[in-house]
């Protein structure tokens, strides 16, 4: 694929959001780069020099003929996301309206437009919710979603790539582990404002080991899949290199957070029974077991290593959180 003379035009959607805002301003700082920004309102652009497009929903029925002109890459970041309490009566069929068909749509108006490649942010959550501790998912694992966002995401995944063999468009495939970085929320940022106030903590004991993302280490992925050559058809998982227990993960975010973390060392089967007894599992099954991702062929596939190291990503997530809390 010849992409890699200047200018070139890559949109983003989801340009708004934590992944998608940060990758517009990356790219509007790099030589070459021409960033198109996709946004669900009229809202200002992330980067005030970004020429943005308004489309308010994703679906089959969406048309981004207008986005599309002269466009050479794409980098779907906008999604319907994983959420906590589900609110809709068939969560599977509106994941997949946004996700699958949303997603197929506008690669096949991308394919018909000439864009050449098509980086799709998928989630871990394709490959499963936990792993053995030393047992690591890989990129090439058969994939075992368990829920309605992991499914949706893997569907869309197999639509993309029988889509690039139907039409000749690269996809390339990128499942990002738990993302943290300024401006974080969720729980991420719950965990921040606990540590922060001093709360006593019942992680003290936790033996798990979890791969995390810097936004920083993520979006520098990204950059690199909008044109290396070794990208085309392929799936990476990308994470920090550096996996951590959540009583490791507490300590170290303490300390960016210039506080002593209050852990009681609980044991971790009290913890997960307690939690199952509260309808909490799924928060047991993220605090107490492990999630590892094996990022070897990302590294050695695109000879891409995390520049930015957990101790420094988590010392300018806690800087942000104390500047804007």
């Amino acid at each position: 694929m010849d992409i890699e003379h200047a200018p070139l035009r890559v949109l983003v959607t989801g340009a708004t959001g934590f992944v998608g805002s940060a990758l517009v301003r990356a790219l509007e700082n790099q030589p070459g780069y021409l960033p198109i920004s996709v946004v669900r309102s009229k809202v200002k652009s992330p980067v005030a020099n970004t020429q943005t497009f308004c489309i308010p929903d994703i679906s089959s029925s969406t048309e981004w003929e207008g986005c599309l002109k002269g466009v050479a890459v794409i980098v779907h970041a906008a999604a319907r996301v994983h959420v906590m309490k589900e609110v809709v009566a068939d969560a599977l069929s509106e994941f997949r309206r946004v996700n699958v068909e949303g997603t197929v749509n506008l690669a096949r108006q991308a394919a018909q437009a000439g864009v050449k490649r098509f980086v799709f942010i998928s989630s871990i959550k394709v490959n499963g919710e936990e792993t053995e501790p030393g047992r690591p998912f890989t990129a090439d694992d058969i994939p075992t979603p368990s829920d309605p966002y992991g499914i949706s995401k893997k569907e869309a995944e197999e639509a993309l790539l029988a889509l690039s063999g139907e039409t000749g468009m690269e996809v390339v495939i990128i499942r990002p582990t738990l993302i943290y970085g300024p401006s974080v929320k969720a729980n991420f940022r719950k965990m921040m404002t606990w540590l922060k106030k001093g709360v006593p903590l019942p992680f003290g004991a936790i033996n798990n080991r979890r791969s995390l993302v810097s936004l920083e280490n993520l979006v520098s992925l990204i950059l690199v899949c909008v044109t290396h050559h070794n990208a085309a058809g392929q799936i990476f998982l990308v994470s920090d290199g550096v996996d951590l227990s959540t009583t490791e993960l507490l300590n170290r975010t303490a300390e960016a957070l210039g506080v002593k973390s209050r852990l009681v060392p609980v044991p971790e089967q009290m913890l997960i029974f307690f939690a199952v007894a509260l309808g909490r599992r799924a928060l047991s099954q993220r605090l107490c077991k492990s999630l590892q991702v094996d990022i070897s062929k990302t590294q050695t596939l695109l000879g891409w290593n995390s520049p930015v190291s957990v101790q420094d990503a988590l010392n300018r997530t806690a800087k942000d959180f104390l500047e804007y809390r």
